[in-house]
């Protein structure tokens, strides 16, 4: 068997699959909320709590939401870290490696079916292309897909710590805003679940909002208010988001050259699929010069499955073991 998992900064999928050729299939998938443990080795212990005879597990891979170094991480916005050594050895794991999470959630693109996605710009997809994945949830991340002969390998970021690039006078004002009280503005202050409740603020203006009897805190309360229409600051703040989403993807489309097209994962984007598909997400996406041409043929889908993450783990897993299975 294989065991893979997607460790966020809200909650950590663990899954055992059965091995395939490309796509291995799930057994068992269980969440846990990541904060109510010490760490992942417990995280994996409650898994296999109610399991009677733990299976043998051939190879085992996990997306981290932070940056891998020697196969360590420590978490962004979680507070403890993870090793493999020490995976392997009180799991008695043979093949265990650590990925960043959105380097993981790319290995599971090329398997994904049609069903699975849900296409903004239908594009013309070059199959000798490189793609590229672009993801906000608790925080935002990103990942491109190399063209190497035959495959896609996928390459390992901190895109979302990278420096917020405003267009716009609004997103300017928004800046000057926030760079008060933060000193600099990543683009994880505008573009995750936290960041859009930085818009919120802004766009309210610390007024009472239409809706609620407070400024929101929860960025469902304001993709809900906005896409329900009833209030107009919320609405804003959605449509800033929408938009500044929309550049960051095709800003990284431009740095990946991703003719085969860009994907767009993490929780937010199936939630907010109707203001994504209003025309401002593609166009702020095109809105680059005399590169318009060429990020207007890329496909650019939102990925549906919202257990790519550690889908793209086990993904990695099962071609680990087969490699280790041919020595």
């Amino acid at each position: 068997m294989i065991l893979a998992g997607d460790i966020g900064g809200t909650k950590t999928l663990i899954g055992l699959f059965e091995p395939r050729d490309s796509r291995p299939v799930p057994v068992e998938v269980r969440s846990f909320p990541t904060t109510d443990f010490p760490g992942l080795p417990q995280i994996i212990d409650a898994f296999f709590a109610d399991t009677p005879r733990r299976p043998h597990i051939v190879a085992a891979a996990f997306g981290i939401a932070g940056p891998v170094i020697n196969q360590t991480a420590q978490m962004t916005n979680v507070e403890w870290g993870v090793s493999a050594a020490e995976l392997a050895q009180g799991f008695a794991l043979a093949h265990v490696t650590l990925l960043n999470d959105l380097q993981a959630m790319a290995y599971s693109v090329p398997v994904l079916d049609g069903d699975e996605l849900h296409t903004l710009q239908r594009g013309t997809r070059r199959l000798d292309g490189n793609m590229g994945i672009i993801a906000a949830g608790t925080g935002l991340g990103g990942s491109l897909l190399h063209r190497l002969a035959d495959r896609h390998v996928p390459l390992a970021s901190e895109v979302g710590h990278s420096d917020f690039a405003a267009r716009t006078d609004r997103e300017l004002d928004f800046v000057r805003s926030a760079r008060s009280r933060n000193g600099r503005v990543e683009i994880e202050h505008v573009l995750c679940g936290p960041g859009l409740v930085n818009l919120s603020d802004f766009t309210h203006q610390h007024r009472t909002c239409d809706v609620l009897t407070h400024p929101p805190e929860d960025p469902a309360d304001v993709s809900g208010a906005a896409l329900a229409g009833t209030c107009a600051a919320c609405g804003e703040a959605l449509e800033m988001f929408v938009e500044a989403y929309g550049a960051t993807a095709g800003n990284l489309a431009l740095v990946g050259v991703t003719t085969s097209g860009m994907f767009i994962g993490g929780g937010i984007a199936p939630r907010i699929l109707p203001a994504l598909e209003t025309g401002r997400f593609i166009d702020a996406f095109r809105d680059k010069g005399q590169m318009r041409p060429l990020v207007e043929a890329m496909p650019v889908h939102v990925i549906l499955n919202a257990e790519a993450g550690m889908l793209g783990a086990a993904v990695y897993a099962n071609a680990l073991s087969r490699r280790a299975a041919a020595l």
